[in-house]
């Protein structure tokens, strides 16, 4: 499953790590930097080093194409289709504008590592299918990425819950490219797979429709310590 690419030589993965780990170790100035640098390089040098590395924080970097997909103010679009009645498309000034919802959860990958007590900030999914209007016969949401190959889905009433965002901050900034921004999808209750970084679409369907990890045998169903497996995990 892993990207292929340009091969990078061991002073460059061993060097990365280090850096990885000094952010880890020192603060959110290295980790910010480590974030920005990590953009840079695998943005002109897609060689899926980002399967790699550590991130700021405690987090780990991971991604589908090898690659940090780049969007900001002046290109970034959130479209919501599907069964509604009012399609539409939202710039990122659009949704800093709407009503933003804070949050502090533990953040639970399915890996086994975990980040306590992570700030997210943004606007409630719900509040994006009120907007749009739900259409009767629909069961699901499909989210797309701009990557252009990751995929993720929930039921309806999954993504109603209040502790589901379209997050534009984490730990208080801006959602940089190298963790999913500048908006990523949030399911606080469930492991992080099921919140889709670099986030550009949202559907309504009929019915849930695999990700692209449920592909691979993860459950869609991700619930923390109840899934995959792992009942043994901490719940949130």
């Amino acid at each position: 499953m892993e990207s292929k690419g340009t091969p990078v030589g061991r002073r460059v993965v061993l060097g990365m790590l280090g850096l990885g780990a000094l952010g880890v170790a020192v603060g959110s100035r290295v980790q910010d930097g480590l974030d920005s640098a990590l953009s840079q390089v695998t943005s002109k040098d897609p060689t899926g080093l980002t399967g790699l590395l550590p991130g700021g924080g405690g987090f780990r970097f991971y991604n589908v194409t090898g690659s940090v997909p780049q969007r900001d103010a002046s290109n970034y679009r959130l479209t919501v289709s599907g069964l509604v009645d009012r399609q539409a498309g939202y710039t990122l000034a659009d949704l800093r504008a709407m009503p933003q919802t804070h949050m502090v959860r533990d953040v639970q990958c399915v890996t086994g590592w975990r980040v306590d007590d992570t700030a997210f900030e943004g606007v409630r999914l719900s509040h994006l299918l009120d907007l749009a209007g739900v259409r009767d016969g629909a069961g699901a949401i499909r989210f797309t990425c701009f990557d252009g190959a990751y995929t993720e889905s929930l039921t309806l009433e999954q993504a109603r819950r209040d502790d589901v965002l379209v997050a534009l901050k984490m730990q208080g900034k801006p959602v940089t490219s190298a963790h999913g921004g500048p908006v990523r999808l949030y399911v606080a209750p469930m492991y992080f797979y099921k919140s889709a970084k670099w986030l550009s679409g949202i559907e309504v369907t009929e019915s849930v429709q695999p990700g692209y990890w449920e592909h691979y045998g993860y459950d869609v169903d991700a619930w923390v310590g109840r899934s995959n497996g792992r009942d043994d995990a901490p719940t949130s």
